[in-house]
């Protein structure tokens, strides 16, 4: 079972979560300014949403039921399901701190502090804990429903998704990624998305993905 893809989605989180601190931090700049007309918040949202939407839709309800009478691991489960519905919130009240005259830079910072905290905190606990179940108990079959469902939530999103997933992976992560598309979404990412890609400044305001 290759989890190439969510370690790299994994990894790409991760770095712009370091991306946001820095575009809310950076002294001379209005932070408020700065993410909402960056495109790279809204590539995050985009990320963030498909990958938990198919874990939540495919790959927590089958580990379920694979692992039916196994109780300590069914409750880790739902805090998997937990930890996910608490960081939509979060994005969400990072949108409105956006529009709000009111809400302050420091409020902004507060929140894409606790959305650090919150994302890289569950990713880790993913990692050490949900992966190696779904390793252990999760059929070939099962692991294939959720790949496609993965694969259709990032849908009219790939052209953008790919290419920000592959940002920054080592070569032979990158490799197995692109390795797994079909011949025309293989010639559309290597020839077009990823080249496109590359010539936005995803935190300069007033670039578009």
């Amino acid at each position: 079972m290759d989890l190439s893809m969510t370690y790299a989605i994994h990894d790409a989180l991760r770095r712009d979560l370091g991306e946001l601190d820095r575009a809310t931090t950076t002294a001379g700049r209005d932070p408020r300014q700065v993410l909402a007309g960056a495109a790279g918040w809204t590539l995050f949202k985009k990320a963030v949403h498909a990958h938990h939407r198919a874990e939540d839709g495919a790959l927590w309800p089958s580990l379920r039921q694979n692992l039916a009478g196994r109780p300590k691991e069914l409750v880790l489960l739902e805090v998997m399901e937990a930890e996910h519905a608490a960081i939509t919130p979060v994005i969400e009240a990072i949108d409105g701190a956006l529009t709000d005259p009111g809400a302050g830079s420091l409020r902004l910072g507060q929140l894409v502090d606790a959305l650090t905290h919150g994302l890289r905190g569950h990713l880790q606990h993913e990692e050490e804990a949900a992966l190696p179940l779904v390793q252990q108990v999760l059929t070939a079959e099962q692991w294939s429903h959720f790949t496609q469902v993965q694969d259709q939530h990032i849908g009219e999103d790939a052209h953008l998704l790919l290419p920000w997933m592959l940002d920054g992976a080592d070569p032979s992560t990158a490799e197995r990624l692109l390795a797994r598309l079909a011949p025309p979404a293989y010639e559309a990412c290597t020839v077009l998305w990823i080249p496109a890609y590359a010539v936005i400044d995803r935190w300069i305001p007033g670039t578009t993905a």
